[in-house]
């Protein structure tokens, strides 16, 4: 059985750390480059990094502060935001990016996941999916969480993994920054039925939340403030896990 994975997140906004609640209400949140080499230090076992205005702004990842912070980790370090291209992601991956996600360009050219899967391979290509709770149910939202696409999560988590991605980092707007816990219902409802690693996240607020994810199925959970904010330590965490019977990596 594959350990399961804590993730720390950093969203980066004008070269800094940021945090907000349900993609709103933005604030600072630290130095990206210290931030990871913390994380790294106790214990993380994966980093994501998400240029989260790159898309709106139409410009490409900050490929310099991508090459920093890799020079400060050892664990492995996925990248997202304003990912479009073949060429973008040799650029990632040059600058110190074990992986990729992709978010609205996937959604406007599915084709994209087929074409970075058969160039990089799947275990490169990270789909991240925003999802919020609708009265139609969980709908996929693009560009920063502003754009409806009429899409259902669970269909296209389907599709993304039948298109080549080798993981989803499924995020939930409703309980994003809410502290009030993971969404376990879609996250566990795509974890069953997708043959790939889910990445669970928005909602994290205490330790009992990432073992609730964990049992509803998810296969890794990323989190942000309350690791930026020093509510909950990696090293704690994992303790507290393992105390649960859920296998983790020291």
């Amino acid at each position: 059985m594959l350990t399961k994975r804590i993730i720390p997140c950093l969203d980066i906004k004008n070269g800094r750390t940021v945090k907000g609640v349900r993609f709103e209400d933005i604030r600072d949140a630290g130095d990206p480059v210290e931030l990871a080499a913390l994380y790294a230090k106790q214990g993380a076992d994966e980093l994501v990094f998400l240029d989260i205005t790159a898309t709106n702004e139409k410009r490409k990842t900050l490929r310099e502060l991508v090459r920093e912070v890799a020079r400060h980790i050892d664990i492995p370090f996925t990248v997202g935001g304003g990912i479009s291209a073949v060429e973008d992601v040799e650029v990632l991956l040059q600058n110190g990016a074990d992986k990729v996600s992709i978010n609205s360009s996937a959604i406007q050219h599915p084709e994209l996941i087929t074409q970075l899967a058969n160039r990089f391979g799947s275990q490169c290509v990270t789909v991240a999916i925003d999802t919020k709770h609708t009265a139609e149910g969980w709908k996929v939202f693009s560009k920063a969480g502003t754009v409806d696409t009429g899409l259902f999560a669970l269909d296209w988590a389907k599709e993304v993994v039948e298109r080549g991605a080798g993981e989803i980092l499924l995020t939930s707007m409703s309980n994003d920054g809410t502290k009030n816990g993971f969404a376990l219902d879609i996250t566990g409802e795509i974890s069953r039925q997708v043959i790939v690693p889910v990445i669970a996240s928005g909602g994290a607020g205490n330790q009992q939340h990432f073992l609730d994810v964990f049992e509803a199925g998810a296969d890794a959970a990323l989190a942000a403030s309350i690791f930026h904010f020093q509510e909950v330590s990696i090293t704690d965490l994992k303790h507290f896990l393992a105390n649960h019977h859920i296998d983790v990596r020291y």
